[in-house]
């Protein structure tokens, strides 16, 4: 038995939920998301809730009714609230600025680095150092913050690069003399 499966998901108010042709379409005051659903898995939408349970006790089943039940959560946390993800930047002329739909990165390359934003990202530079990835789909949002930091990884020994906030990079120690 799933602990996390068998909890039904709540509708928050302003919230429409619905299920047609194979797909889960949320409308929310952010925007609509939709997911599309499995066959293993069975959805049900009554009293503000959504339940999602195995179709049958096979293996496959089970092991996608967990996951299923988190998707269709992340769906309606999209829609009403949305997610954000933060990143620092660490190094000596590292900066960026976000610039309409480019992100310019000056990460101690040869050439500045233009990062093209996706459609339902938006992201803001509150200072040179500091990058804020928001939009309504957790997927795309965690994505787009893995591919700016990919431009320049955090190393150990200075710290210089990209890290998300809060995350702690291990320090080590160098060469001795």
């Amino acid at each position: 038995m799933s602990r996390i499966g068998k909890k039904p998901v709540a509708i928050p108010a302003g919230v429409t939920a619905s299920i047609a042709d194979g797909t889960l379409t949320v409308k929310g005051p952010k925007g609509t998301l939709t997911l599309g659903l499995v066959d293993e898995v069975t959805y049900t939408l009554e009293d503000n809730t959504i339940t999602v349970k195995p179709a049958n006790n096979g293996n496959r089943a089970r092991a996608f009714w967990g996951m299923q039940r988190t998707l269709v959560a992340n769906l309606m946390a999209g829609v009403t609230e949305g997610y954000k993800k933060t990143l620092q930047i660490t190094g000596v002329g590292y900066r960026a600025t976000a610039q309409g739909k480019i992100l310019k990165l000056q990460l101690g390359y040869s050439h500045d680095v233009n990062f093209d934003v996706p459609e339902g990202i938006e992201i803001k530079t509150p200072d040179n150092t500091t990058v804020e990835i928001s939009g309504i789909d957790k997927q795309k949002v965690g994505q787009v913050a893995a591919e700016i930091r990919r431009w320049r990884k955090p190393e150990p020994y200075k710290g210089k690069g990209i890290k998300y906030a809060g995350e702690f990079i291990f320090r080590k120690e160098g060469k001795k003399k």
